[in-house]
């Protein structure tokens, strides 16, 4: 087992927490929880999205959360945003967020019609529009996301072969840009994902392309999500998603009040127990996620919010 010496964990929970929430979080605490994380030691922290309120009302104020937040040096900021007048309104705010879009497509067709509306072949035209916007605009395409990478709560199984064809769907858009992508990300957008499923896809896209670098995106909608991280782990990945406190879920799964990303604080005392260095304060992450706990008003998945870390159980014993 040939581990990583360090690991990217790049946070996604204001993001995927506020967008999902049933009831309204106020801007003010929004800009709390950015600034708390933004102490915590991350390196990149996915901020909010610039979407139609009235398919995500959470993030209505993505404009006012933007201008609230403190921008703390050595730290990446970024947003989503899935057309041409999101990609306007983040315009507003370049230089304090880092712009950078994506080309998205789902390994599974069925998936991609209940979310997008979109078969395989509108996904692909989509995107070539999308890719065409952003050279335009002067915003660099970073990756490319295949979601429901592992399994499908409408499909069913999705096989590696299919994560294949969905990665080199994708590069093939890039390439007819003139794009050069090198990073490809893996998303369990369903919890779909098991240690076994993570290492037959991250081969199978490595056995095609040995110069691409994965990142994995789990959900722990079936318990999963870390074991799945530690598999990736054992294979190498050195970038993962994750949410603090496990805020968020997928809106479009047709599974309410599932869990969402794995634990950003959980993951990070994995790696660290594991000997791979994160740069994260994982105390500080608890904090942060139990600030999110309050916020949000109810419990969140993370069991380290109620343990805490071994760290202080070890400083307690010496």
């Amino acid at each position: 087992m040939d581990l990583p010496d360090s690991v990217v964990i790049t946070e996604e929970g204001p993001r995927e927490g506020f967008q999902i929430e049933p009831g309204p979080i106020a801007t003010a605490d929004k800009i709390a929880l950015i600034d708390a994380l933004s102490a915590c030691g991350l390196r990149r922290i996915q901020v909010g999205s610039f979407v139609n309120p009235k398919h995500v009302p959470g993030w209505a104020d993505a404009e006012a959360v933007m201008e609230g937040f403190t921008a703390r040096e050595g730290v990446e900021y970024s947003a989503l945003w899935f057309n041409e007048g999101g990609l306007k309104r983040a315009l507003a705010f370049e230089g304090k967020l880092t712009l950078a879009g994506f080309i998205s497509l789902s390994a599974s067709e069925p998936f991609a019609i209940r979310n997008l509306n979109r078969d395989r072949a509108g996904q692909i035209d989509a995107m070539r529009n999308y890719v065409r916007v952003h050279r335009q605009a002067g915003v660099p395409i970073a990756k490319v996301i295949v979601m429901a990478a592992f399994g499908c709560n409408f499909a069913g199984d999705v096989s590696p072969a299919k994560v294949v064809e969905t990665v080199a769907d994708g590069l093939a858009i890039a390439r007819e840009a003139g794009v050069e992508v090198r990073d490809v990300s893996l998303a369990d957008s369903m919890g779909w994902a098991t240690p076994r499923r993570v290492a037959a896809a991250v081969g199978a896209v490595r056995e095609r392309w040995d110069d691409l670098q994965i990142a994995l995106h789990l959900h722990d909608t079936r318990g999963q999500g870390i074991a799945c991280a530690y598999e990736g782990l054992r294979l190498g990945v050195t970038a993962f998603d994750a949410a603090v406190a496990g805020l968020g879920g997928c809106p479009f799964a047709g599974q309410p009040g599932a869990p969402g990303n794995i634990a950003t604080e959980e993951l990070a005392l994995l790696c660290e127990e594991m000997g791979i260095s994160t740069g994260l304060d994982i105390e500080a992450l608890i904090e942060a996620g139990r600030l999110a706990e309050r916020i949000v008003g109810h419990r969140l998945p993370s069991a380290a919010l109620r343990s805490g870390t071994l760290a202080a159980f070890r400083r307690r014993a010496a």
